[in-house]
């Protein structure tokens, strides 16, 4: 059963840090010196690629403590680790996001990230489906 509860822990673990980059997107905007420039830019370039990581961020640590939850229902197959993975993986988006806007890499990670998350959420809906629910 390690495949959902790592989806889970990592999940939870992940919301952890984008929740607290989100504290500090509303620091930059409320408080921080220079505020007023932030807040004349928020829509635009880096300010809006940092709140794109933080709401993917959020979004795919949700998404891995789902995936995990249902992992743990499903019955043992080669599949489960297949898709605990793919979602784990998934979470190279929001950290692609982050990269590009820190150091400026390319968005390979971006699109890898997204990509696995889609074929993960898709294979668990697949396998659910398929699931004797009648246990």
């Amino acid at each position: 059963m390690l495949t959902g509860k790592l989806n889970i822990a990592s999940g939870f673990l992940f919301l952890t840090f984008f929740m607290l980059y989100g504290f500090l997107l509303i620091y930059l905007r409320d408080f921080a010196p220079g505020k007023e420039q932030w807040i004349a830019e928020y829509g635009v370039g880096k300010h809006f690629e940092s709140r794109l990581a933080h709401v993917h961020g959020n979004l795919f640590a949700l998404l891995n403590i789902a995936v995990g939850l249902v992992l743990l229902r499903l019955p043992a197959s080669a599949s489960r680790a297949w898709i605990s993975g793919l979602a784990l993986a998934g979470m190279l988006m929001p950290l692609g996001i982050l990269a590009e806007l820190v150091f400026g890499v390319p968005p390979a990670f971006v699109l890898a990230g997204g990509a696995f998350m889609v074929i993960a959420t898709g294979w668990l809906g697949v396998a659910s489906w398929r699931m004797d629910a009648s246990a």
